[in-house]
């Protein structure tokens, strides 16, 4: 099987987000993402972090904002437990204000965890098939839908074109962004429209050839929601996720530009200094990235998750089957896996301008651990990974010598 991946999307490049988390989770230039279903983890997970842990990952946080982000906020819980919620830097750049407690975030294609869950919710009820063409629910959708399954779309080997690849959706650099903040930022797109920018380029390789991270899939995915219920899947995913497991911070914006309740703000650094991202129309990215959550609901929505909360032990066996990913690389049906030093990590990660967020958790849902940050200054990249690395491998590990 061949990939294909780059970092693009605007507000979901999570292609790179996701394949340089695993590397970051791993135990050195790259992480074992192997092609099986989920399987337990053991003891060495059963971690200590009352004491000395808790400081060295406050002082990860605090290494975040000093290679480059504006704020950075983390929990890591055990047991239903929290170990830890840290958070560093300022809310606003402007005025010095501290990151707020319980800051909710945007969280990009973190979202497509949420939005593969109601699929296969979908398919317990028997309502659609994962092996379904995705032509018999949308018919004319795409071409060659006849050929694209349902679990294809999920697991990004339809082969479809990212739509967030086109030009004009990803600003890269100053010339890119002030353009794109002068009117992408504020447009209101309809699926129909993203599906043509995907439909007008050639497929990256047949259905099932080869894995290529492509947003396309999750857009169908969302639409293909709402044709066999008949409700949003903004609405499917607040009744069947949102509201039964409490996520008072969680939302599914559609159109509104506002990120409600206490935040940090987003930005770019311009040369003539930081522009507030914060507030963008958020039908661009659809059901592959327009989440806002915070922390504590991440992790207690990760937790149920793969404590088989949310789907029969048959549909969650198939979310955590991957796919080869490239070298060292899975991916499943919108959850991937992570390979640490103490065991094996579920989870997504997500990112727009302003806003990075990664999530993970153990298979057995005892632990779990959300990173969200503000990147900002660029000028140093190899350490704000480094720094985000330090992070995610304590809060995964721990600090106990024997790991």
């Amino acid at each position: 099987m061949t990939t294909h991946s780059r970092p693009a999307g605007l507000g979901i490049r999570s292609a790179a987000a996701l394949l340089t988390a695993a590397a970051l989770l791993g135990t050195g230039a790259s992480a074992s993402f192997a092609a099986s279903p989920a399987r337990p983890t053991g003891g060495r997970q059963e971690l200590r972090l009352e004491t000395a842990g808790v400081a060295a990952l406050r002082t990860t946080l605090q290494g975040i904002v000093d290679a480059g982000s504006s704020a950075a906020v983390g929990e890591v819980r055990q047991d239903g437990r929290t170990i830890l919620r840290g958070r560093a830097g300022v809310a606003d750049l402007g005025t010095g204000a501290p990151v707020p407690a319980q800051a909710r975030f945007r969280i990009g294609s973190v979202t497509k965890t949420f939005v593969a869950t109601v699929v296969l919710q979908l398919t317990g009820e028997r309502r659609i098939g994962l092996d379904d063409p995705i032509e018999r629910h949308l018919p004319g959708a795409v071409p060659n839908g006849a050929t694209i399954t349902i679990r294809q779309l999920l697991n990004h080997t339809s082969g479809l074109y990212n739509y967030t690849d086109a030009p004009g959706l990803d600003p890269q650099d100053e010339a890119q962004y002030r353009s794109w903040l002068a009117g992408p930022r504020w447009r209101t797109y309809q699926p129909a429209e993203l599906l043509a920018l995907a439909n007008g380029n050639a497929p990256y390789f047949p259905p099932g050839q080869g894995w290529h991270y492509s947003n396309t899939n999750y857009l169908l995915a969302g639409l293909l929601i709402e044709r066999v219920t008949g409700h949003s899947w903004q609405q499917e995913v607040d009744r069947r996720i949102i509201r039964p497991l409490g996520l008072h911070d969680t939302s599914m914006p559609g159109l509104s530009p506002r990120l409600p309740g206490p935040h940090a703000h987003g930005y770019v650094k311009l040369s003539t200094g930081p522009v507030d991202i914060t507030e963008l129309n958020p039908s661009v990215l659809g059901a592959a990235g327009q989440g806002i959550s915070s922390a504590d609901d991440l992790n207690r929505f990760t937790a149920a998750l793969l404590a088989g909360r949310l789907l029969p032990p048959a549909q969650l066996a198939e979310m955590t089957r991957t796919v080869d990913a490239g070298p060292g690389r899975g991916y499943g049906l919108g959850l991937a896996r992570f390979d640490t030093p103490c065991g094996v990590l579920w989870g997504h990660s997500g990112d727009l301008p302003g806003y990075s967020t990664m999530v993970a958790g153990t298979a057995d849902g005892r632990r779990q651990l959300v990173l969200s940050h503000n990147p900002y200054d660029a000028s140093d990249p190899r350490g704000a990974k480094a720094a985000v690395a330090a992070f995610l491998t304590t809060a995964a590990c721990g600090t106990d010598p024997a790991h």
